[in-house]
């Protein structure tokens, strides 16, 4: 009797429409990622099935944490969740780490239980925004910009970030944390002069660090701004390797025009030539859609994506407190970060950094985390202010 009841309490108060819309995405993703693995024939035929069980799992998540108040379970588990976050990013230093040999990053954990892997910084974003969004509606009683509340602010999500960047040399994933730190301070009412003395600190300290960073990952960057720039004297994509994953993306995009090759049938995509579309079920994925679906495949992925951010905005004008309006949009902040990542890196406009498409890319524990995201921006929508009391509302 209570599974019925809360079905149907679902399908009366959940976000439905949010589901659907992550739903139709995923089963994209399928599509694209059935194409991008074919070329691997009985190595490849595991991706599908593993991608389908992370989604209906997703579902069942995403059910499950539409009825949790996150506002009610941060207040009372916040030292946990924290411990927790430390603890999966720490775990990437045992014997279950993995992943230096093929990426250059030790951002997995695999275990022999399991048939996926799992990124641990993946995971801790559904924590590390929740913990923000709380800590940012505590230090609003005491003055969000004031000198020690930023710094308090500041300090958690640099703490991440440092972590992150020093077990597992994940560098895609630290953007998104301070992106997120930024995009949250931001709409928790932090003044602009913090942002910019953010900013200036920013690139000083890129600019005293720059010599010390490691070459080939200077290469990621100074090869972008050589592409951009046009530079005919530094411009080594095909002499030196750099930039070749990009250079495989925008020719695939390209090569499939408006309506694309069609599908199954991608140059790049379907060769198994070590010359091909490299990361293509992962990183490369928008650029397999380029391919085969053209623009008008490229188009849709983008307006699919860009419904479900706004959808979590419109969740979290209607929010029925400050927290929950936060976290709601720390969620829609951590897709477009990494939309635009994503897609600025298959056109060649930004570093590869190692960052997948949401709902798109192969990844297990990547879409059950992101169905879990947006569970909680279910749950905050079942809670959210009447209209009535909407406009009186000071979120």
């Amino acid at each position: 009797m209570w599974l019925t009841d809360s079905i149907k309490e679902f399908f009366r108060k959940a976000d439905v429409l949010l589901l659907v819309l992550i739903v139709a995405a995923s089963l994209f993703g399928v599509v694209l990622i059935y194409s991008a693995t074919r070329w691997m024939g009985a190595a490849g035929a595991r991706f599908v099935p593993i991608q389908l069980v992370a989604i209906v799992l997703g579902v069942a998540v995403y059910f499950v944490m539409s009825f949790v108040d996150v506002e009610l379970f941060t207040e009372r588990s916040w030292k946990w969740m924290l411990f927790f976050n430390v603890c999966i990013i720490l775990m990437l230093l045992t014997p279950f780490g993995v992943g230096k040999e093929q990426t250059g990053n030790n951002s997995w954990l695999a275990f022999p239980f399991l048939p996926m892997n799992i990124q641990p910084a993946e995971v801790a974003k559904i924590f590390f925004v929740l913990l923000l969004a709380f800590q940012c509606r505590k230090l609003q009683d005491w003055g969000i910009s004031r000198f020690t509340s930023v710094v308090q602010l500041a300090g958690h999500s640099l703490f991440m970030a440092a972590l992150i960047a020093v077990v597992s040399g994940d560098f895609g994933m630290v953007l998104v944390y301070l992106g997120l730190f930024v995009i949250i301070a931001w709409t928790a009412g932090v003044k602009k002069r913090w942002f910019l003395l953010a900013l200036v600190l920013g690139v000083a300290a890129v600019i005293i660090v720059w010599p010390h960073v490691p070459g080939y990952i200077q290469g990621r960057f100074t090869v972008v701004i050589d592409h951009i720039t046009g530079n005919p004297d530094t411009y080594v994509e095909q002499t030196q390797g750099r930039g070749w994953q990009q250079t495989r993306s925008i020719l695939a995009i390209g090569s499939g025009g408006l309506f694309g090759q069609g599908y199954l049938q991608g140059t790049q995509t379907q060769s198994a030539s070590e010359e091909a579309l490299p990361a293509r079920h992962t990183d490369e994925i928008f650029a397999v859609c380029g391919e085969e679906f053209g623009m008008v495949g490229c188009i849709l992925v983008i307006l699919l994506l860009t419904a479900i951010i706004l959808r979590c905005v419109w969740v979290a004008r209607r929010a029925n407190s400050p927290m929950a309006a936060y976290v709601a949009m720390g969620y829609a902040a951590m897709l477009l970060l990494q939309t635009v990542i994503n897609i600025g890196m298959c056109l060649y406009v930004f570093p590869v950094v190692g960052l997948t498409l949401p709902f798109f890319s192969s990844g297990g524990s990547s879409i059950i985390t992101l169905y879990a995201c947006m569970g909680i921006v279910s749950g905050i929508k079942m809670r959210s202010l009447p209209s009535w009391l909407r406009d009186r509302s000071q979120l």
